[in-house]
């Protein structure tokens, strides 16, 4: 299956041939589907706070001890799938053809000035004809304009303010500070990025560093890691072969969010708050969001200081009684049931295992539109059950009742996470650990006009985080507002009105 010179490639990119070969043999035994005991919702699995919980939550977020605070933020990869339809219209419009009134691209072409990319000596003034919107697309797409379709999101101009226009990545830095200080008067962010693009984060960075550290009184620490190449998982052809390119080599891709495990695991704050880079809003909305953010960080450390004192209790006595109310914890706080013991030693080990973990605090959104992945309560390998959270693709469709689980659910993962990395003697968890290797998947992709079977890792939060102790709370819709298109910029959570 493999040569000489494909060893050597391998080793090249710091990955072993045995590595390879276990993901060749992914192609053809696929992963297996997670066996889901239910939804969660707001009956079991996901808590829903009253206003006097979440003020109880924030101060505890306020006075509780923690060894570090750092925001983590994925922001690799360009935003070609932002501009998807606006590709598609450009090369329509270049052809000499208009496009439809009401398409993506005309309602571009005629909201152009609510944009906060928008300047008159780029786009000019807004006409009603082809000629104009082939002007936009020009402007905005093309390297002669912004090129926006080859740059990455967090340094896409999102939001226009009376005296600024901001990125992405500005307003994940002002973020920060209304809610992740250190004691020092630091601001910690751990920023994932594509080697390409570290010039364009570094002048992003540039821009506003200072100001805004006067601005806010804050000292910015900004860190840029990029994803390992070691990570990368080959692709494989129709018949389950490797995939090789014109010249004979191997075809490596990204292995998916997955691979930042590898970069959170060298985070050295205890506790790190990670959302994407494109799940941001106007500054209008900054007061919800930060309180949210220190609701979910007091639930966190408050779930942290009981699980520490459970563990230290079993170092001391770890008597019947004691067990009992850990086993009672675990059930109703983490829909976590595990098997009976066969003895008092057995049941002790297990409980401790159970308790020394990661532990994250995952915020939730009620779902308004057609359930899919999300949070689901699921029977693990070892008799278990615990708290995930998939992706559609790993639910069986031609299980009826996973299929049912899906259809009772109420509410779906924004990727809004507070993660505690530390255990209970102050050291900190290998976070590689704790994957569930088997909660991978696979797509479909193509490469050159040819199909290719890709392998994605498991995801960051799903399977890469599938052994950490996990806490789904719900948290409010106004926090959720991510740009997945360019249209999205014209939605009330990015305008100045």
């Amino acid at each position: 299956m493999f040569n000489a010179k494909d060893s050597k490639q391998i080793a090249e990119r710091g990955a072993s041939l045995k590595q390879v070969r276990a993901q060749m043999e992914r192609f053809k035994t696929g992963f297996p589907w997670m066996q889901i005991v239910g939804p969660a919702t707001p009956e079991r699995g996901i808590r829903v706070l009253s206003p006097e919980m979440e003020q109880q939550a924030v101060d505890y977020c306020g006075k509780a001890s923690v060894a570090g605070r750092c925001k983590f933020v994925p922001a690799s990869g360009a935003a070609s799938r932002m501009f998807k339809d606006m590709f598609a219209a450009l090369d329509k419009l270049e052809a000499g053809e208009d496009v439809p009134e009401g398409s993506p691209a005309a309602r571009l072409a005629a909201s152009i000035k609510d944009f906060a990319f928008y300047t008159p000596e780029l786009f000019g003034e807004p006409e009603d004809s082809a000629a104009y919107r082939l002007k936009v697309l020009r402007a905005l797409l093309t390297p002669e304009g912004l090129s926006y379709g080859s740059k990455p999101k967090g340094v896409l101009k999102f939001h226009r303010y009376p005296s600024e226009v901001r990125t992405a990545l500005a307003e994940h830095l002002v973020e920060a500070q209304a809610y992740l200080r250190n004691a020092d008067g630091s601001c910690s962010l751990t920023i994932t990025i594509s080697p390409e693009h570290r010039e364009l984060f570094d002048k992003a960075v540039a821009e506003v560093k200072e100001a805004y550290e006067k601005r806010y009184g804050v000292r910015y620490d900004i860190r840029f890691t990029t994803q390992d190449k070691a990570t990368d998982t080959i692709a494989a052809d129709s018949s389950n072969r490797p995939f090789r390119k014109a010249d004979g080599s191997l075809l490596f891709r990204p292995g998916g969010h997955g691979a930042l495990i590898y970069n959170l695991d060298k985070v050295q704050e205890e506790l790190v708050s990670i959302k994407n880079i494109d799940n941001v809003s106007h500054e209008k909305y900054l007061e919800i969001t930060a309180r949210s953010k220190k609701v979910l960080m007091g639930i966190a450390l408050e779930l942290r200081d009981r699980i520490f004192g459970y563990l230290r209790a079993l170092d001391q006595d770890p008597t019947e009684k004691l067990c009992d109310e850990i086993e009672n914890f675990l059930d109703r706080h983490l829909c976590i049931q595990i098997p009976l013991a066969h003895s008092h030693q057995e049941r002790v080990e297990m409980l401790r295992s159970k308790l020394n973990r990661p532990i994250r605090v995952c915020g939730m959104v009620r779902n308004e539109g057609e359930p899919g992945g999300g949070p689901y309560v699921i029977a693990g390998k070892d008799g278990c059950t615990s708290l995930q959270i998939l992706e559609s693709v790993q639910i069986n469709p031609d299980d009826k009742g996973a299929m049912q689980a899906m259809s009772r659910a109420t509410h779906f993962n924004p990727v809004d996470l507070v993660c505690l990395l530390h255990d209970y003697k102050g050291g900190k968890f290998n976070l590689l650990d704790f994957v569930d290797h088997d909660a991978g998947f696979l797509s479909s992709k193509s490469y050159e006009g040819r199909e290719l079977k890709a392998l994605e890792l498991p995801g960051l939060w799903n399977g890469a985080m599938s052994d950490w102790n996990t806490l789904f709370v719900e948290v409010p819709a106004q926090t959720f507002n991510p740009v997945k298109v360019v249209l999205d910029l014209l939605r009330p959570a990015h305008q100045n009105q």
